[in-house]
């Protein structure tokens, strides 16, 4: 028999216990040497933008009662300087500073980087009163969801995320950094290019104040890992915004091109943005040892009730169907979960111990934008503890994938249904399932679909397949 020391591994974290460096002043910049802001926000294409301000201007801009920078509403709307339907350049909304997300920049001396929340200029009548909210920004979208799960679900969740992405020495044509094994040693040779972009990225996170974990090679030319530590979500999506742009930074000042596409060699497995949440109660319900506590299984159950409808944030391109095939470790096209089982889009870790234990949803991949994707997962899943929703998928934890089932063991598991293999399939479920308005609103859902749209027409007007792949790496 198992004792309770030996079932208590991994790292324990919860909300409360989260050890977070302080965050960064703004009267602390010019002791830190740094003479320019980043002034950054992500758009429903999970394109970075900025603002560059010089630091004199940026402590004048914080010394307003109301600290920020108008900005063009069109950038919520544009894939290179066109706009989607329904987007026009005329208006502006103030994009309001959030000071706990000021961090420095160690890859470039001088440079700090900011994010914060898109508002209206001046209050507009939402329900009959004066609201200075918009409703299409991504950060303020997943900050209600998170708070309506604490009011409806009594949960609280932390965030960590597994980045993976490919180093490249070309774009035209496309080609890995270097060849290496999983895993291997080879691909992390002690004064190779690679190895030092690799070290060199992790002190910049760590001394931008991130919780680095580990790096590692993955499976692909060139291809490599990075996790990072637990966070509550919208902290989470903020420092994988950051770490996002340290990693194509850093690699850029080597002289090579990291890209997060999906899926760029046919023969190998591609680059995903796994995301690991682990569900606490608000109430101080205790998670059990060896099972899972009845909010992780309605959670659980409520991503699964209403999975064919997430693929469509979380997937956002055509190129996203390219990776979630079977058999490629990917998590395969069958929505189901499964204990450390890798091919299945829920993997459930750390059973046995309750303190460490998270689902990692690996059907999310790094051109989803992080705020709206978290939303979605995060929202079913808190509907599904509010409504108890019963966990009727068993746990796919032998041998076989779900795709090597027969027909009668995959209904005898509870495992009915498959994802969208396709992006318009996914679409079209995403716009029937009333979760989904729910969970943005209209409003957010026309608008979004309406830009993926024109991102979707973008990449893919390129008939030949490897110009196609050249587009994607060069946008993401």
């Amino acid at each position: 028999m198992s004792s309770p020391d030996l079932l208590a591994f991994g790292i324990p974290y919860t909300p409360s216990t989260l050890d977070t460096p302080p965050p960064v002043k703004p009267s602390d910049l010019a002791g830190l040497g740094i003479s320019y802001v980043r002034v950054v926000w992500i758009d429903f294409t999970n394109i970075t933008r900025c603002r560059v301000v010089s630091l004199k201007h940026f402590l004048k801009i914080m010394q307003s009662s109301r600290p920020g920078l108008a900005v063009a509403i069109a950038v919520m709307g544009m894939v290179d300087l066109r706009l989607a339907d329904g987007v026009s350049a005329v208006g502006e909304w103030f994009y309001v500073i959030d000071t706990s997300t000021l961090r420095i920049c160690p890859y470039e001396e001088g440079l700090a980087t900011v994010m914060g929340n898109f508002q209206h200029k001046v209050p507009v009548p939402v329900n009959g009163f004066p609201s200075l909210q918009v409703d299409l920004c991504p950060r303020t979208i997943l900050d209600r969801v998170v708070e309506m799960a604490k009011r409806d679900a009594s949960v609280e969740f932390l965030v960590g995320f597994e980045t993976e992405f490919i180093l490249l020495k070309s774009t035209r044509p496309i080609g890995g950094a270097h060849e290496h094994l999983y895993a291997a040693c080879n691909g992390l040779l002690t004064g190779s290019v690679e190895s030092r972009i690799l070290r060199e990225i992790s002190d910049s996170l760590i001394g931008g104040g991130v919780d680095v974990s580990m790096y590692h090679p993955e499976a692909a030319p060139g291809q490599y890992e990075l996790i990072t530590g637990p966070l509550p979500p919208l902290e989470a999506a903020d420092v994988l915004v950051y770490t996002r742009e340290t990693i194509i930074n850093v690699a850029a000042k080597h002289g090579l091109r990291a890209t997060f596409a999906p899926r760029i060699y046919a023969h190998m497995p591609g680059s995903g943005a796994h995301t690991h949440i682990s569900v606490h109660s608000t109430k101080g319900h205790v998670k059990p040892p060896k099972c899972m506590a009845s909010f992780e299984e309605s959670f659980l159950a409520g991503v699964l009730k209403h999975a064919k409808a997430i693929p469509a944030v979380t997937l956002p391109l055509p190129a996203s169907y390219q990776r979630m095939t079977d058999g490629v470790w990917s998590g395969g096209t069958y929505i189901c979960w499964g204990t450390d089982n890798r091919e299945t889009p829920i993997r459930l870790t750390n059973l046995e111990s309750p303190l460490s234990r998270n689902f990692e949803v690996r059907f999310v991949d790094a051109t989803s934008n992080p705020y709206l994707a978290l939303a979605m997962i995060l929202g079913t899943g808190a509907h599904g503890i509010k409504q108890s929703e019963p966990l009727v998928s068993k746990d796919l934890n032998g041998r076989l994938s779900a795709a090597q089932l027969t027909p009668e063991d995959r209904v005898a598991l509870g495992i009915t249904e498959r994802f969208p293999l396709t992006w318009d399939a996914a679409r079209e479920a995403f716009e029937k399932d009333e979760m989904s308005e729910a969970i943005l609103v209209k409003s957010v859902i026309s608008h979004y679909l309406s830009v993926q749209e024109l991102m979707a027409a973008s990449l893919e007007s390129e008939v030949d397949e490897e110009k196609k792949a050249t587009k994607l790496v060069e946008y993401f």
